[in-house]
């Protein structure tokens, strides 16, 4: 695996967990940034600053990566869409933003501003939904849960637990929160898949902490001990290897 250099400490953490996403799925594919470079039409240069944190990759540039190391290209361009929200305005003179504190001029700083108070405002009013509307079971359905093909968006609350009901489907294990065998989780992800990774783990006798949708550190001890159990690679980070094991 790749020694990564350490990301700058004043990049965005939207910006980051794209980063680490795309760090991973090159390492997982063996690449080198020259094979890369030849396979996805982006130099090597390109992607030392795209995966250094340096430049926010090009939506294509994501999309390419994704397909030539079989990656979930969905899930890359929704964390691509957020990461490009989060990346600072581009100074007059061509400065990038998360470089050693340039681009955070008056500007870009006041830009910043306006972007967070909206993501403020849309996460408040969807906290207010949630509170006006209590997770409860009806008929044995999860409250909140996905269902059918239109999976509600989730929202996490910190202390709040849900329920694992894990049975076996279509020859499979499944919690009803999700039927992914391939998106990839580490440390702060957190969504659906991550809860019903949460339960499975639980399911197999391996205590992922509170069930409450977000990645933490007992979560990734939990992996980590149900990997080494499986003869897995011993990572903690949940992928399409882990995913097979959870289903069994």
């Amino acid at each position: 695996m790749s020694r990564w250099k350490e990301l700058p400490a004043s990049l965005d953490d939207r910006v980051r967990q794209l980063v680490i996403q795309l760090r991973k799925l090159k390492d997982r594919s063996g690449l080198s940034l020259a094979a890369l470079a030849v396979k996805t039409s982006y130099s090597r240069s390109s992607w030392e600053r795209y995966l250094n944190g340096k430049q926010l990759p090009p939506r294509d540039a994501v999309e390419r990566l994704a397909q030539v190391c079989g990656g979930d290209v969905t899930r890359l361009l929704v964390l691509h869409e957020v990461a490009a929200e989060a990346w600072p305005a581009e100074e007059p003179d061509g400065a990038p933003g998360p470089e050693g504190g340039r681009g955070l001029r008056r500007g870009s700083r006041r830009t910043r501003l306006v972007v967070g108070a909206v993501f403020v405002l849309a996460v408040a009013l969807a906290v207010g939904l949630l509170v006006a509307r209590p997770w409860q079971h009806d008929g044995g359905a999860k409250a909140g849960a996905p269902q059918g093909n239109t999976p509600a968006p989730f929202v996490f609350v910190l202390g709040r637990s849900r329920p694992c009901d894990v049975a076996r489907k279509g020859g499979e294990l499944r919690a009803g929160y999700s039927a992914t065998r391939t998106v990839l989780m580490d440390l702060k992800s957190t969504g659906w898949e991550v809860l019903e990774a949460q339960c499975l783990l639980r399911y197999h006798g391996f205590d992922p902490g509170i069930t409450d949708g977000s990645y933490g550190e007992k979560s990734k001890d939990a992996a980590k001990h149900f990997q080494k159990d499986r003869g897995l690679v011993v990572d903690g980070i949940v992928g399409p290897d882990t995913w097979q094991e959870l289903r069994r």
